[in-house]
């Protein structure tokens, strides 16, 4: 299994980057996928999640109101549509897939390499 994730750069403070991630070696159209972040210095943490059919979609409070994400069952890839961006938003951005109860907590099994997005001010 495999989660390539694409789409960052570099972009200045106020514009907007659309991440991608396409999963392969199974489907995953019936599990939750979500992406999170890694500032420099920062431990990881979650950004947004969507539900397996992409009605239900959750977001921290950092990206709420800038950030969408979106799936498409039919391509096994979900997507990250970041508007707004401010240079606090400069970090890794790791997607992940089927998520899961841990019996302590929710985890997720597979995690894509990561794709850097920094936003200049």
């Amino acid at each position: 299994v495999q989660l390539q994730a694409s789409g960052g750069g570099l972009v200045q403070a106020g514009g907007s980057l659309r991440l991608s991630c396409a999963a392969s070696g199974r489907t995953f159209t019936r599990s939750a996928m979500g992406w999170f972040r890694q500032a420099p210095g920062k431990e990881r943490e979650f950004v947004a999640r969507v539900g397996w059919s992409g009605s239900s979609t959750k977001y921290a409070d950092s990206g709420e109101g800038r950030f969408t994400i979106s799936r498409d069952n039919a391509k096994n890839t979900v997507y990250l549509q970041m508007n707004s961006l401010k240079p606090e938003d400069t970090a890794v951005y790791y997607c992940a897939a089927d998520r899961y109860y841990s019996g302590a907590s929710y985890e997720y099994r597979y995690w894509g390499q990561g794709t850097l997005v920094t936003v200049s001010s």
